[in-house]
């Protein structure tokens, strides 16, 4: 079966022979193309947000797996979200064909072993509670359709992204998101519009669920992690707005808070002891909005 992801652009038939210039004009013009046929996706995404919020307020976690490109592309989405809004690691997490190697280098063969797809899957010990999402720009990675099927026999949720429909990950899926954004510059390679692609929509998952959980209050982080300098400071930043502090007071509420922004806040605004504002938290399932409105 052809695939779109292996179609040959028209555009670029003569691309070697075009100016710096010329292929960057290009580039930028097939990249266009990219939020058009995401936006057309919005209801199976949305969908898609739906049944992880679910599943997450359950006790689940959105297990994330591709091969490739697309398995470094949600990996990267996994290891954002515990700095970005507080949650353990096991929440959202990836598995990749050739594991920890194929973060660094291209492990050859392993995207074409489904009962390791199967097999790893199977170690993080999935239930019905979790969501696996299947990333696949072909649509028909071995690794990934094994670790689906697995994940559909232990009654997991499924989730799939594929750059080509029909897809049989598209088959497996109980919503399935086909971003078919055609033919890329360079034939087949699809780290370019369909990688891309893949980034916005895992974007999208993760994201949205986190504000929906209540992660998000307004467009601040307000359960971001405090691993550095810069992120002390945001967390200054999102403090002063709300609760109408300076600067110093923030940060030494910050600190009698144990760097828990949502907790600060609450201190702040209610004028509570930090135990009763950590208690209110528990009480509203960490719901900030909940709590002042």
């Amino acid at each position: 079966m052809s695939t779109t992801t292996e179609g040959s652009n028209v555009s670029t038939k003569n691309l070697d022979l075009l100016s710096i210039e010329e292929i960057l004009c290009i580039m930028n013009e097939e990249d266009t193309r990219i939020p058009v046929v995401i936006k057309a996706r919005i209801p199976e995404i949305a969908e898609a947000i739906k049944i992880i919020i679910k599943q997450l307020e359950l006790g689940g976690r959105i297990i994330y797996v591709g091969a490739g490109t697309s398995g470094r592309i949600a990996n990267l989405d996994a290891i954002e979200c515990p700095a970005t809004f507080n949650t353990p690691p096991e929440m959202i997490q990836a598995i990749v064909a050739g594991k920890e190697r194929a973060l660094h280098q291209t492990v050859y063969g392993a995207e074409d072993d489904l009962q390791q797809g199967e097999l790893d899957l199977l170690k993080l010990n999935p239930d019905e509670k979790d969501v696996v999402v299947g990333i696949a720009a072909s649509g028909k990675t071995p690794y990934v359709i094994g670790a689906l099927r697995a994940g559909k026999q232990v009654g997991a949720s499924i989730i799939a992204i594929s750059s080509n429909d029909p897809a049989p990950i598209l088959d497996l899926a109980d919503v399935g998101i086909p971003i078919v954004v055609g033919p890329e510059v360079i034939t087949g390679s699809t780290r370019l519009k369909a990688g891309t692609a893949q980034k916005i929509v895992l974007n999208m998952l993760s994201t949205v669920a986190m504000v929906k959980l209540g992660k998000v209050y307004g467009n601040l982080m307000v359960d971001l992690r405090i691993v550095n300098h810069k992120l002390e400071q945001r967390a200054i930043d999102i403090i002063v707005p709300i609760t109408g502090l300076t600067r110093d007071e923030s940060k030494d509420l910050l600190s009698r808070c144990n760097g828990e922004v949502k907790c600060a806040i609450i201190v702040g605004i209610l004028g509570i002891e930090v135990n009763d504002a950590k208690n209110l938290l528990l009480q509203n399932q960490g719901n900030l909005r909940s709590i002042i409105g």
